[in-house]
């Protein structure tokens, strides 16, 4: 009986820690993409997305605008 309480709080304690790994390690990616054009390009292009200079400009103002949150 103890042992899947046990395993049932593990499970629980993991996927919290987990998220919020998850969460920053998220958080300081969007960071650095902020300062590195040639990221930004890659996850444009991932997504299906070619950008021109206008539309790459934009997209950095705008990520270099928004504040995220330590």
């Amino acid at each position: 009986m103890w042992y899947a309480i046990t395993a049932v709080l593990a499970l629980l304690v993991g996927g919290v820690a987990g998220f919020f790994i998850g969460v920053a390690y998220l958080r300081k990616q969007l960071e650095k993409m902020q300062n590195d054009p040639a990221m930004i390009q890659q996850m444009a292009k991932q997504m299906g997305y070619n950008l021109d200079k206008k539309q790459m400009q934009k997209m950095q103002t705008m990520m270099k605008n928004k504040k995220f949150r330590p």
